[in-house]
């Protein structure tokens, strides 16, 4: 007799500074190895799998990510699921909710929309508390010329020059519902310098480093170093350009994931 598999969709979230991304490496600590660690403590031999929704680089973080946990055992109490599972995650990684989906459900393939923020300060030396979840950028900024390039990467364009060690065998043509550059105001701290800033970037498929290749465009962009014509350009079906500057990985957060 093939015992009954159950499907959950918990929610999650965790600063990533001190892990290595999603995925398990080998001597390397990361989430997906802290998340199977504590389900092989608390479940105390129950068959369990999880799979996450997507990879995430080393130091960034989430505010709300999600993973789909595949189990044989139904999960009768999932409130006390919860608060068990949380009691013994590490203090920097916390699960957020638990929903339990059916075998059609696929964590992967199943549409979703991301939203991605990156967060940044310019001109000045922080407190180094922001450094978990904040780049400085000690240049001079022009902020009015990077709203404007933000809004370039808005639509369908070609995101090969924003995709780390692209290959021709790729799809690179995708769609960004939307992209804008505004002063933060989602993250506060009594440390945080006066004032801060945040690019936010929705939709359903990003590349490699896509966020963090974008940024550092728009930071040349705000040195002086590209103009917006040079952005436009690179969006270009035909554009074989290859950007060379990936903003640093601390200061981006995936701030939700939204399931369709």
């Amino acid at each position: 007799m093939i015992d009954k598999r159950y499907y959950y969709l918990i929610k999650i979230q965790f600063l990533g500074y001190r892990f290595h991304g999603w995925q398990k490496q080998p001597k390397l600590k990361t989430i997906h190895l802290m998340i199977d660690r504590t389900f092989n403590f608390i479940l105390d031999g129950v068959a369990f799998k999880t799979l996450g929704s997507g990879r995430t680089d080393a130091m960034v973080s989430a505010n709300e990510t999600a993973f789909e946990l595949f189990i044989y055992e139904k999960i009768e109490d999932e409130a006390a699921f919860l608060a068990l599972f949380n009691h013994n995650l590490p203090q920097d990684l916390r699960a957020l909710a638990i929903k339990e989906v059916d075998a059609t459900f696929n964590i992967i393939q199943h549409s979703k929309i991301k939203e991605y923020i990156y967060l940044f300060t310019y001109g000045q030396k922080c407190h180094p508390f922001c450094a978990p979840l904040m780049t400085t950028i000690l240049d001079d900024l022009d902020l009015e010329l990077m709203i404007q390039g933000a809004r370039l990467f808005e639509g369908t364009h070609n995101f090969k020059p924003y995709c780390f060690r692209a290959t021709d065998k790729g799809l690179y043509t995708r769609t960004i519902d939307s992209c804008e550059l505004i002063e933060n105001s989602l993250f506060t701290a009594n440390f945080f310098p006066e004032k801060t800033y945040t690019l936010i970037v929705r939709g359903k498929g990003f590349g490699r480093n896509q966020i963090r290749l974008m940024m550092g465009t728009l930071i040349k962009l705000g040195r002086g170093d590209v103009d917006l014509a040079y952005i436009e350009n690179s969006l270009k079906p035909e554009s074989i350009e290859v950007m060379d500057y990936v903003a640093p990985a601390s200061g981006l957060i995936l701030n939700s994931v939204e399931f369709e």
